[in-house]
């Protein structure tokens, strides 16, 4: 009888060779033509906001808005970041920047 068969004797044998100078193994090639997107202003300011609702040290965000809860923690001496209420004040009529992460959920 002659050895066991392994389940590895089924694919063909491929030996990998170095690659070009200067490239390992794991280094991925930025695609040609693309540019890192830059997030735009808005973009900036909605990520702030979510990590505003995201800090806890703030209190709970449901069932209020941002600004409100931006205030109650600053009536309780959080100390909440102020360019959040900046950013707030510029867009007062957008749901997007006023109601929180969790508004579409039921309480």
């Amino acid at each position: 009888m002659g050895r066991k068969r392994l389940v590895t004797d089924s694919y063909p044998v491929v030996k990998r060779g170095e690659g070009h100078a200067g490239h390992s193994k794991g280094d991925l090639a930025p695609e040609l033509g693309e540019e890192p997107q830059v997030p735009s202003e808005e973009e900036e300011e909605l990520e702030l906001l979510r990590q505003f609702d995201l800090a806890w040290q703030y209190g709970p965000c449901t069932g209020i808005t941002r600004l409100q809860r931006w205030l109650r923690a600053e009536q309780m001496g959080l100390e909440p970041p102020p360019e959040v209420r900046e950013v707030l004040k510029t867009h007062p009529g957008d749901p997007r920047f006023q109601c929180s992460l969790w508004h579409l959920y039921p309480l």
